[in-house]
């Protein structure tokens, strides 16, 4: 059965049609008031950005969700979940200031701040789901305790798993450090005969999983946590994802976002932003250029079909030459694989929908007319 999947592009000629009032009209069009209860404690799912990265959502923009949770009776406070590596989200303190360097600070935004799995990322509940890859997963405390959410996701490109919208901000960014490492468990990094042993990737290891042997770096696999700190940092490009494993990588974050979501019975409303869709993830300190136009945003009950027709949107349109867009530029043609040429984030969508957590068919309505 096809789902509503709600949408509104960025043309506007007046005050009543900015983008301010199109999120607002969103979220009355997509019925998310419907689900909340007075005095419901509201989840609103972001990703704050990491330091030096600016193409996260823009606060102003979570403000009308915010008010519109207000309106409705509920009490909406703003949530993420601590990263996994070692960045300037990985405890809660550095988390909250980096959030707040960002504009997501009560004067802005309108809502408290909370991240959902305490100080150092051990405040979590164990939520059954009996799946292939998880029997139990390890969800953060505050999120599973929440009565309802609004998950909102900036969709864009992203290195090993395609793409990342509302299944990613449910999957990662709902699950606490355990549960982070349980998903990166399959997709550990791999050293090549690049390596100079130039040290570098165990400087930057969190765990001290790395060392020299015969003048050539190892990973010790049992401590590794599957950060890959190293692969961003090695200079000669010497250190690499397995990317054999990255549709088992895809299946373990799907899992994980069925569990996020399995016991709030449907209270749960999904907004993605397609502007500034850039290649890689907002985890990262930079972002680089987008990799198509800015589109629009989506709004939907079901993350699947909301992923589903935020991926087809912008293979819609054309690419832009002058971005890290290397192939699939023209009308139709696969963006995110143009960027990452070994991943399939398909495998998202198609999982999402085995499991039972939403329907790849979907019907886009232009709330514009």
């Amino acid at each position: 059965m096809a789902n509503n999947v709600y949408f509104t592009d960025f043309k506007s000629r007046s005050s009543e049609d900015n983008k301010i009032n199109k999120v607002k009209r969103l979220f009355e069009a997509a019925g998310f008031g419907n689900f909340m209860g007075e005095n419901d404690l509201t989840a609103v799912k972001l990703h704050f950005g990491e330091v030096g990265n600016d193409s996260y959502i823009n606060p102003v923009f979570v403000r009308q969700v915010v008010e519109k949770i207000s309106e409705n009776g509920a009490k909406p406070f703003l949530t993420d979940t601590n990263t996994l590596y070692y960045g300037s989200r990985h405890n809660s303190v550095d988390h909250m200031k980096t959030a707040v360097l960002h504009g997501f600070d009560y004067a802005v935004v309108g809502a408290p701040l909370i991240i959902a799995d305490g100080l150092m990322g051990d405040n979590l509940q164990n939520v059954e789901i009996n799946l292939k890859h998880f029997k139990k997963v390890k969800i953060a405390g505050d999120i599973e305790k929440s009565d309802s959410m609004i998950v909102m996701s900036h969709f864009k490109g992203h290195g090993m798993s395609g793409f990342g919208g509302a299944l990613k901000n449910l999957a990662m960014g709902c699950a606490s450090s355990k549960g982070k490492v349980e998903q990166h468990e399959c997709a550990k990094p791999l050293i090549n005969e690049l390596c100079t042993g130039c040290g570098n990737c165990i400087e930057v290891c969190p765990v001290s999983a790395m060392k020299l042997e015969n003048q050539k770096s190892v990973i010790d696999y049992d401590e590794c946590i599957g950060c890959n700190n190293c692969v961003d940092n090695c200079p000669e490009s010497a250190i690499d994802l397995d990317w054999d494993k990255m549709e088992t990588f895809m299946e373990n974050m799907v899992e994980y976002a069925y569990g996020a979501v399995k016991n709030k019975k449907g209270k749960v409303g999904y907004i993605n932003f397609l502007m500034n869709i850039t290649p890689d993830c907002d985890c990262l300190p930079w972002s680089d250029r987008p990799i198509v136009p800015d589109i629009g945003i989506l709004a939907s009950s079901d993350p699947v079909a909301l992923d589903a027709a935020s991926y087809d949107l912008i293979n819609q349109h054309e690419g832009f030459k002058n971005s890290l867009l290397h192939m699939h530029h023209g009308e139709g043609e696969d963006k995110f694989t143009g960027v990452w040429s070994g991943v399939d984030g398909h495998v998202q969508i198609k999982y999402g929908e085995k499991i039972g957590l939403g329907s790849a068919d979907y019907q886009l309505v232009d709330i514009d007319g």
